[in-house]
């Protein structure tokens, strides 16, 4: 089992990144995926997640990122994206994806099976 993430940087204020997890080892449709982000001497933090079945999707994102990130995935590449737009230095943290068996309540709720390497996106001000 893989999750391979991809995409973080470093970027000034407003301006946009999108982060890529590739999913490898597990039925993609059976999980929900999405990221968590953990700053220096700040908890972790679950930023958002996307779960498919049947066709449809649910989602979850953050408030505190709420109409500036959004998920989104492509099953028959068996990868997730984050679309994050208008960053703001404190979005700065590692990003780390995570997939949970199960839906987004699963994810959100019952804590996760597989956790990527995570990736360093820092915003300058």
């Amino acid at each position: 089992v893989q999750l391979v993430e991809s995409g973080g940087g470093l970027v000034q204020a407003g301006g946009s990144l999108r982060l890529s997890c590739a999913a490898s080892g597990f039925t993609f449709d059976d999980y929900a995926i999405g990221w968590f982000r953990q700053a220096p001497g700040k908890e972790r933090e679950r930023v958002s997640c996307i779960g498919c079945a049947d066709g449809s999707c649910r989602t979850y994102t953050a408030d505190s990122v709420k109409g500036r990130f959004t998920i989104s995935s492509n099953t028959a590449k068996n990868t997730a994206y984050l679309q994050m737009n208008s960053l703001r230095p404190e979005d700065t943290a590692v990003y780390y994806c995570a997939a949970a068996l199960g839906n987004v309540d699963s994810w959100r709720f019952f804590g996760t099976d597989y956790w990527g390497q995570g990736t360093q996106v820092t915003v300058s001000s």
